[in-house]
């Protein structure tokens, strides 16, 4: 049986364990006020050759599409900042 959660005009949060056919309550477990069943938002991902391929993030293997891998981004800085270092002392 699914859980559902409740919310009254006062403010009141409160979960109930029912049937789904049963109908939903009226009335705050605590309190007495009116109460609604909360409703939450699904997740929902679209998938096939209609979609944009950026919509979800990025696949695997996407550094290898002509871009520069993370390995040669590191070296290069690397390099550079040793170029500094070498440029310091040498000038010291």
């Amino acid at each position: 049986m699914p859980i559902y959660e409740y919310k009254c005009e006062k403010g009141h949060v409160f979960d109930v364990i029912q049937k789904m056919s049963d109908e939903p309550l009226t009335d705050c477990q605590e309190c007495g006020a009116p109460a609604e069943r909360v409703l939450h938002p699904v997740a929902v991902h679209f998938k096939g050759s209609g979609f944009y391929n950026t919509d979800y993030g990025k696949k695997k293997g996407a550094a290898t599409n002509g871009g520069p891998s993370e390995s040669s981004k590191d070296s290069g800085e690397s390099k550079s900042s040793d170029a500094k270092a070498d440029g310091a002392a040498s000038s010291a």
